[in-house]
C-alpha cells in the first residue's frame, strides 16, 4: 500500500521586481486570460541594450488560437512584455481567435506601450505579394525597427522576410521545433525540397534564427551553418503561479481527484506524437501490479483520435482509472496541476514544452522524456524525472515516486525555487531586447534578390 497522498502546501512567493520599462509600468499584463509556461541558457550576443530606446516590432504567426499549442503562448507572453517596456508591437495574423478584444485593430492604433493585433485576410496574397494582407504587412514591415517571425515551413513566412530585407529591416526567425530530427523527420521529403529551395537562404541571412533551448539548436544548426543561431527561452508570465488557486476548484469539478487514489496528470494535445497511449498502456501496467492510480488526461485533440485512446482506455478496462477531462486553462488548469501528485508526458518532441514549468510552478513533480530539448535542465532541476519512452519505464517510475513520498516531496520542494529563478521575466526579456538591438545595429542581411 502507498503511503496517505498530500501535497506541499506551497508558499505565497514574494511579488517579482517590476519589469524594468521604458515608461512607468508596473505589472506584466496579461494578452490572455490564463497565459503560463520552461529552459536554457543563452547565447552571448554580443552587447547589452544599454541605451535602452523604443523599438517598433513587428511579430508575424499564421494563427492566434491557443488551441494550436505552444508557439501561441510563447507569442503572447513575449509581446506583452515587449509592449511592458515601451515597445511599440505589431502582431500580424490571419486568425486572431485567441487575441483579447482590446488588442485587435488597425496599423494606425500602434504606439509605443501597447501590442496591436492586426488581423489579415487568408489568402495567396502574401506568397503572391499582391492584394490588401500583402500591403498591410508591407506598411508594417516598412515603419518597423525589427520583424520577428514564428515558424519556417510556410512561403508566406519567407516572403515576408523578404520584403523586410528589402527595406533594410533586420528580420528574425523562430525555428518552434520544426527543425528538430523528429520533426523533420515527419513528410521529410516535402521539407527537405522547401529547404533547399528557399528555407536554408531564408534562414542564413536572417539577423538571427532564434531557438528555445541549446538542444534545439543543436539538432538545427546543421540545416543553416551559415546562419547565426541564439538561445533563449520562451519569457513566461508566472503571475498566476505566484498565488496559485489552491486544489479545491479541481477536486470540485472532478470528483476522481478526492478518490483517495493518488493522481497523475497528462495535460497537452492529445496527439500521438505526445504518448497518450503510451501512458494508458502505463496504466494497465499500474493496475495489473495492484498500483491505485488515477490517470487524469486534460486537452482535445482530433476527434478521431480522441475516440481512439477512449477506446483504448476502455478496451484495457481502465474507465475508473484514465479520465478524460478535456480542455482546462487559467485558474482551472493551474488547480489541476496542484490537485495531482505527478506529472506525465511521454513525448516524441518537445523544442520547449510549455506544460513542464508550468507543473513545476504549481509544486508537481516531471516524468517525461528525452524527446524534450530542455530535459537536460529540467533533470538538473531536481524536480524532474527523464525516462525511456516505454509503458514499463513510464509505468516503474510512477510506482516508485508514489510509493516514495519523502522522494516524491522532495522533488516538489525544489520545483517552484526553479522555475522562479530560471524563468526571471526581467533577464529573459534583457536578452531578447538585446537580440533586437544587435540585429537593429548590424541594419539587416543584405537585400535578397
Amino acid at each position: 500500500m502507498f503511503p496517505p497522498t498530500s501535497r506541499l502546501n506551497l508558499p505565497v512567493l514574494p511579488e517579482r521586481g517590476n519589469l524594468r520599462p521604458l515608461r512607468p509600468a508596473n505589472t506584466l499584463p496579461n494578452l490572455r486570460q490564463g497565459i503560463h509556461r520552461t529552459v536554457l541558457r543563452a547565447v552571448p550576443l554580443g552587447g547589452e541594450l544599454d541605451d535602452r530606446r523604443h523599438m517598433r516590432i513587428t511579430h508575424y504567426l499564421e494563427s492566434l488560437d491557443t488551441k494550436v499549442g505552444g508557439p501561441v503562448r510563447a507569442t503572447l507572453d513575449l509581446t506583452s512584455a515587449l509592449a511592458a517596456r515601451g515597445h511599440e508591437v505589431v502582431y500580424v495574423t490571419k486568425d486572431d481567435t485567441s487575441a483579447p478584444i482590446l488588442s485587435k485593430g488597425l496599423l494606425s492604433d500602434a504606439r509605443p506601450g501597447r501590442v496591436v493585433v492586426v488581423q489579415i485576410l487568408p489568402g495567396n496574397g502574401l506568397i503572391l505579394g499582391s492584394g490588401p494582407a500583402w500591403h498591410a504587412c508591407r506598411e508594417a514591415i516598412a515603419r518597423s525597427d525589427a520583424v520577428h517571425v514564428h515558424g519556417i515551413w510556410k512561403l508566406e513566412n519567407v516572403a515576408l522576410c523578404r520584403e523586410a530585407s528589402r527595406n533594410r529591416v533586420p528580420y528574425f526567425v523562430s525555428l518552434r521545433g520544426m527543425l528538430d530530427d523528429w520533426s523533420v523527420a515527419q513528410k521529410p521529403l516535402k521539407k527537405r525540397l522547401f529547404h533547399a529551395a528557399v528555407g536554408r537562404r531564408h534562414l542564413e541571412l536572417a539577423a538571427a534564427v532564434h531557438c528555445t533551448a541549446q538542444g534545439e539548436l543543436d539538432q538545427s544548426g546543421k540545416w543553416f551553418p551559415g546562419g547565426r543561431g541564439v538561445v533563449i527561452p520562451n519569457l513566461l508570465d508566472l503571475d498566476p503561479f505566484r498565488s496559485p488557486p489552491g486544489t479545491g476548484r479541481a477536486q470540485r469539478a472532478f470528483p476522481v481527484l478526492t478518490n483517495g487514489r493518488p493522481s497523475v496528470l497528462f495535460l497537452s494535445r492529445i496527439h500521438y506524437k505526445k504518448g497518450v497511449d503510451v501512458l494508458i498502456d502505463a496504466a494497465a501496467i499500474l493496475k495489473s501490479r495492484g498500483v491505485p492510480c488515477n490517470m487524469i488526461i486534460a486537452g482535445t485533440g482530433d476527434d478521431g483520435y480522441v475516440a481512439e485512446m477512449k477506446a483504448r482506455a476502455a478496451g484495457a478496462r481502465l474507465a475508473d482509472d484514465v479520465v478524460f477531462v478535456g480542455h482546462l486553462d487559467g485558474d482551472a488548469k493551474l488547480s489541476l496541476y496542484q490537485a495531482c501528485q505527478l506529472f506525465a508526458l511521454p513525448t516524441s518532441q518537445e523544442n520547449f514544452g510549455f506544460v513542464f514549468p508550468e507543473a513545476l510552478a504549481s509544486g508537481t513533480p516531471v516524468i517525461t522524456t528525452k524527446g524534450v530539448d530542455i530535459w537536460p535542465e529540467l533533470l538538473s532541476s531536481g524536480a524532474a524525472s527523464i525516462v525511456d519512452r516505454t509503458p514499463g519505464a513510464f509505468a516503474d517510475e510512477i510506482q516508485r515516486l508514489l510509493g516514495d513520498e519523502t522522494a516524491r516531496l522532495g522533488m516538489a520542494e525544489k520545483a517552484r525555487p526553479y522555475v522562479f529563478r530560471a524563468f526571471d521575466e526581467n533577464a529573459l526579456l534583457d536578452q531578447y531586447e538585446a537580440m533586437y538591438s544587435a540585429g537593429v545595429a548590424r541594419r539587416g542581411p543584405p537585400q535578397l534578390s
